[in-house]
């Protein structure tokens, strides 16, 4: 059993990302369990008590199954403004037309639109979306939409304190030096609680420059900083082809350069081709797979669940048992990429 903060130190850090919008406590609960079982290292949740809860639960259950289990860190995601992680799909109009195929509810991946055969119309499970947005261009009425919502951190965070919980990540975007600056005030005194910070942040440009005003304004600095390298953000059930691990590969090549204090870590697009295509010259500290490792055990959640753990141990021992060549906290000068 090795530690979370060890895992970072050997770049074997794995994280489950369960989703900042995915609120279905019986599948954090066993997705938890199968993780924990798995040997994941941090378990990212929704700042919802009940949640933190439910993952809370999903470990201690996964102890009980195996006493060799070690107790991941649970890590809550917020956001310091627009992000695609932070909403659900609604229904602009209660009815569906009589004519209408419903695409939306074959591309749903959590199945979270229910066609009701009563009614003719579509039922949202809000509890299962987690807000990948595919539903909404495809309506052929123009009648979902996905809206954002803001973490009210000051809020929620004592509570979530109070739970246990060890790391908070900031879902970001450039530009956003006064609107990140105000919620590090509100998290600044909890600092002293936390294992770990994380910011999640796409390209664009004028990345470099941004990232580096955050660390202008994270005083006094976190115990552990990480830096999610979110490539092509909630793409990972797309397929396992290379095409999103490319991406999350790229943004990654480009940080690493930077030099910049912490630990890089992927996501975003990650799947059962990253690892592969990873080079373990890179002192990249681990990987988080969010939509690719749910969609994985999906089939078992709630039947059959004893069935998904091979499948999420071979997903963990994917990163577990990577080559690595470099210390993934020193910096390198340049990387190749192809």
């Amino acid at each position: 059993m090795t530690l979370p903060n060890a895992s970072l130190q050997q770049g074997t850090w794995f994280k489950l990302i369960c989703g900042a919008s995915f609120h279905h406590l019986p599948s954090v609960r066993e997705l938890a369990f199968l993780y924990t079982l798995a040997g994941v290292d941090c378990i990212d949740l929704a700042a919802d008590p009940a949640i933190v809860r439910a993952a809370q639960q999903g470990i201690q259950w996964a102890q009980a199954e195996d006493p060799q289990a070690g107790s991941p860190w649970l890590m809550v995601s917020v956001n310091d403004g627009e992000d695609v992680h932070f909403r659900k799909a609604v229904l602009t109009d209660p009815v569906c037309p009589a004519d209408c195929p419903q695409p939306c509810v074959a591309v749903c991946p959590p199945h979270a639109l229910v066609p009701l055969a009563a009614s003719g119309t579509v039922h949202i499970r809000t509890e299962l979306c987690y807000g990948c947005g595919r539903c909404e261009p495809i309506c052929p009425h123009h009648r979902i939409a996905t809206p954002n919502h803001q973490v009210p951190l000051p809020q929620v965070l004592p509570s979530l304190i109070s739970l246990g919980i060890q790391a908070v990540e900031i879902h970001t975007c450039i530009g956003r030096q006064a609107q990140f600056g105000q919620l590090w005030g509100s998290l600044r005194p909890w600092l002293p609680h936390l294992e770990a910070l994380s910011i999640s942040f796409n390209d664009g440009p004028g990345l470099e420059a941004y990232l580096r005003d955050l660390l202008s304004l994270m005083d006094p600095r976190p115990k552990v900083l990480i830096w999610q390298v979110d490539g092509r953000p909630m793409s990972g059930d797309i397929g396992s082809g290379s095409g999103t691990s490319k991406a999350t590969l790229k943004l990654a090549h480009k940080v690493l350069n930077m030099g910049l204090p912490g630990y890089v870590q992927l996501a975003g697009g990650t799947n059962a081709q990253t690892v592969l295509l990873l080079d373990p010259r890179w002192p990249v500290a681990g990987l988080a797979f969010g939509s690719y490792a749910r969609q994985l055990v999906a089939s078992y959640l709630e039947e059959e669940l004893a069935a998904g753990i091979p499948l999420a141990k071979e997903l963990v021992a994917q990163v577990k048992q990577r080559p690595v060549t470099v210390v993934p906290g020193l910096q390198q000068t340049s990387f190749s990429y192809v």
